[in-house]
């Protein structure tokens, strides 16, 4: 985490059943193909399996929103950018890009708030320690990154004034 850069920490290649009857990567697998990155996202910084075993908390998701913005084929590569935008005692906010890994076009983006939950109750609590720690360490690189511009968009028809 010694960067001051989005993380790219994964990579994927398009596979045969993620393509639907147009051709393309069907919007179903966006998700599967983001929450793959939000995996090694969170990995990195050690909130994963191993986690999830030594406190019995994992996160939840709360909300998460993709744009589509260019097709993806069978056997494209894929690359993710993830940024940390914004954390607190529960929650974490950060922010997905899929690129075509050779390419290098920006084909959709994925913005999620997620929330610590401990698993014996199955009700929010706050993180640990050591992992407030990391989230802190990171946010400190992030923070003074360029924002892409999809972060925080809403859903809505666009209409021409005039």
């Amino acid at each position: 985490m010694s960067a001051q850069t989005p993380l790219t920490i994964h990579t994927d290649v398009v596979r045969p059943e993620w393509i639907d009857y147009n051709g393309h990567m069907n919007v179903a697998y966006y998700m599967l193909a983001f929450d793959m990155a939000t995996d090694a996202f969170f990995d990195h910084i050690g909130l994963g399996e191993a986690y999830k075993t030594k406190y019995n908390c994992t996160t939840f998701s709360l909300e998460a929103h993709i744009t589509y913005d260019r097709e993806v084929l069978e056997g494209d590569p894929l690359m993710f950018k993830t940024y940390l935008l914004d954390y607190d005692s529960k929650r974490i906010h950060y922010f997905h890009e899929m690129y075509h890994a050779t390419e290098g076009y920006l084909a959709a983006t994925n913005e999620l708030i997620t929330i610590h939950i401990d698993f014996s109750e199955r009700r929010s609590a706050p993180f640990a320690p050591e992992m407030m720690e990391r989230l802190e360490a990171m946010m400190q690189k992030h923070k003074n990154l360029p924002r892409p511009d999809k972060i925080g968009r809403t859903i809505g028809i666009r209409r021409k004034t005039g």
